[in-house]
């Protein structure tokens, strides 16, 4: 055995401060590295040493194999944990880390580097006989060898990264007139994501379950499992939810699943945790995907249910110590769902949402285990997104003893969440855990084809519900400003000169539409006689008879139509300064902002100008001026929080001017390319 004491993890956000927790429980002193993006991060202020890394994006910091290794030796850290993503499954960073003589807390370097590689990982697998899909490496083929191929492995094709993961460099293609494209896609999207462009194509199953199965190796030579996770539901190929056990299963497939998981383990000697993951067809057949060999982010629905800490058995496995048997660790105890918050705007394309988090708070959480949720954050009450790491900012988990039970009580959590401040996927969540299909084990992979998620994702506040919530953020707002009031303290809320005239209040929903100076308004008009209130209307509609038992610039506890309910407001200042109002009430939590009464005048782009709608690097240039573009043809490719956005043509013309150019940064706002229609017709 050769102890931990002080570890590094190479990592940041919420898999830093989950690690941080389990070292935390085992004396073990933790040291964080961090970008400058990162240096206010909850993670830093977590660990008991930190590591300035420099620069902002993950090649200048958290991909930088020699600072990390220099930030471990300089501070005198005996192991390094990689966490998921970044370096987790780079072999030279593996070999990088035993070289200097620290102890990596994962696999060998030989291991990453033959499961690293889809394609040899698949010729790996089919020597131990685990079933595989059809596919044919793409790299360094011609157009027509290209064409071959995916008709080879026939359509409906999926190109994939073969040093891949997260759902990047992944693109389904349907007919051969797509591929070229999708190829050059996907290729571009590994080189950035993986400084690897080896891309290859595979057939694509749909509909289809995504089943995985946790293994855990030793080094005597043991593998064992830790059963399975079924991760079905993804957008753009990546996961948001994941559950286990998987509904998808029975006994016979079950068993075999797990054996041939274990079975992958031991083909190649694998050691401490990975996962093995499966496509599951309807016919109940099972296929290999992939070994990931690192610790997956759904890792806590399969510690909630065997009752596990992974972090603490990787730590002990990659200190010398063994894998529990197989008999000892039993069946799986009750049913565990997560989900997956992420800053982006489901009905708006899952666009990615970057700025300041002013509040972030899920009841039950502070209770743990005791509660059945758990929350694993990047956040702790507050923090900043930002544009350069991936957009998931926390994973909300709850544990039960029924599918159906877990469902309800997460789906419950985060309706009641606090997240103020940026757009979010709460909503369809939400929405998601409540859907019949769902709660019936029925969803697989094309569930968010079926279901619009731009219907998943609109406000869980209904428009009854939305103008009442609408009327407590003015009364409140009203409350703050009698408080605010120095000059006339003496005179009685709503009071004034023009006692026939109301107040008025214009607001609008909050979110991705915040910034938009043609964001839709909610009119709300409210008269207080002598401090009672006495007339309040939201867009024309009268509430009858509100009454107000208490209000003040944190809560409201009003009646209206004879119905009474409590409600808690929070206030906050955008990044534009707008005043920010978000309302929790009995459905739920929506935000607002305060519209001016008189817009002030705005400089307007030329007609026809395509502009970023957020920050980001310009990935690839597809037009020049003069060339003619139809509706929907790609001018500019974005990247930003780890996606690629394709900034589209919205009608016929002639491109007149581009303004940026490959690997520019830019701002939200900034004129991407400007289309003349007129010189079309």
């Amino acid at each position: 055995m050769r102890p931990i004491n002080r570890l590094l993890i190479a990592n940041r956000g919420e898999i830093a401060r989950r690690i941080m927790a389990t070292c935390r429980d085992l004396g073990i002193e933790t040291v964080a590295v961090f970008s400058d993006a990162d240096a206010d991060g909850a993670f830093v202020a977590d660990a008991d040493l930190a590591v300035a890394l420099g620069g902002n994006t993950p090649a200048e910091s958290y991909l930088r194999i020699d600072a990390v290794i220099d930030a471990a030796r300089r501070v005198g850290a005996d192991a390094i944990h990689p966490g998921y993503g970044f370096l987790s499954e780079n072999a030279e960073f593996a070999q990088a880390v035993a070289d200097a003589g620290l102890v990596f807390v994962g696999p060998s370097a030989e291991v990453i580097t033959v499961m690293g590689s889809k394609l040899e990982a698949k010729r790996q697998m089919a020597d131990a006989g685990v079933p595989l899909l059809p596919s044919i490496e793409l790299t360094g083929m011609g157009a027509d060898a290209v064409s071959a191929a995916a008709a080879e492995v026939g359509y409906p094709v999926l190109i994939k990264a073969s040093a891949g993961g997260g759902g990047r460099g992944m693109r389904i293609v349907s007919e051969p007139g797509e591929l070229a494209e999708a190829v050059a896609g996907a290729a571009r999207e590994a080189e950035s994501a993986f400084g690897d462009a080896t891309i290859y194509a595979e057939r694509y199953v749909s509909p289809s379950r995504h089943v995985e199965v946790q293994i855990f190796g030793d080094n005597s030579g043991r593998v064992v499992h830790f059963g399975e996770r079924e991760c079905s539901i993804q957008r753009r190929h990546q996961k948001i939810i994941e559950e286990a056990p998987s509904p998808s299963l029975n006994d016979s497939n079950r068993a075999e699943l797990h054996a041939a998981a274990v079975r992958a383990g031991e083909a190649i000697g694998y050691t401490n945790a990975g996962t093995v993951e499966f496509l599951l067809a309807p016919t109940g057949e099972f296929f290999f995907l992939e070994v990931n060999t690192r610790l997956q982010v759904e890792h806590p629905v399969t510690e909630a249910v065997f009752g596990v800490d992974l972090v603490a058995l990787q730590l002990s496995v990659a200190a010398g110590g063994a894998v529990p048997d197989q008999a000892a660790i039993g069946l799986p105890n009750g049913h565990a769902i997560e989900a997956r918050l992420y800053a982006e705007d489901p009905t708006a394309e899952f666009r990615p949402s970057t700025g300041v988090v002013h509040s972030f708070d899920v009841p039950g959480a502070a209770a743990g285990a005791e509660a059945g949720v758990r929350v694993d954050s990047a956040l702790r009450d507050s923090g900043e997104v930002s544009q350069f790491y991936d957009p998931m900012i926390a994973k909300v988990i709850a544990h039960a003893p029924t599918r159906q039970a877990a469902a309800r009580r997460l789906a419950k959590a985060l309706a009641a969440a606090t997240i103020d401040g940026i757009t979010t996927n709460r909503d369809l969540l939400v929405r998601t855990f409540r859907h019949p299909e769902y709660l019936s084990g029925e969803a697989d992979s094309s569930f968010l084809e079926r279901h619009d998620p731009a219907q998943l994702g609109r406000p869980l506040v209904e428009d009854d519900d939305l103008a009442l919530s609408a009327a407590v953020a003015a009364l409140a707002r009203q409350a703050s400003q009698r408080n605010e009031d120095r000059n006339t303290a003496s005179v009685s809320t709503g009071f004034r000169n023009v006692s026939t005239q109301g107040q008025q209040v214009l607001l609008s929903v909050a979110g991705s539409a915040v910034d938009e100076a043609d964001a839709a308004t909610i009119d709300v008009t409210y008269r207080f006689s002598r401090g009672t209130l006495t007339e309040l209307a939201v867009d024309g509609r009268v509430f009858n008879n509100p009454v107000v038992y208490a209000l003040s610039p944190t809560e409201a506890d009003l009646a209206v139509d004879s119905i009474r309910s409590r409600f808690a407001v929070r206030s906050a200042v955008a990044v534009n300064d707008r005043e920010l109002l978000s309302v929790t009430g009995p459905v739920g939590t929506i935000q607002f902002a305060v519209e001016p009464r008189f817009r002030e005048p705005t400089s307007e782009v030329e007609a026809g100008s395509t502009v970023a709608t957020m920050p980001g690097t310009i990935v690839a240039v597809n037009v020049a001026p003069g060339d003619s573009v139809e509706p929907g043809d790609v001018l500019v490719v974005m990247e930003a929080m780890k996606m690629e956005l394709s900034v589209a043509a919205t009608a016929a013309g002639t491109v007149t001017t581009v303004g940026v150019q490959v690997g520019e940064t830019v701002e939200a706002g900034t004129v991407l390319a400007t289309v003349d229609s007129d010189a079309a017709s």
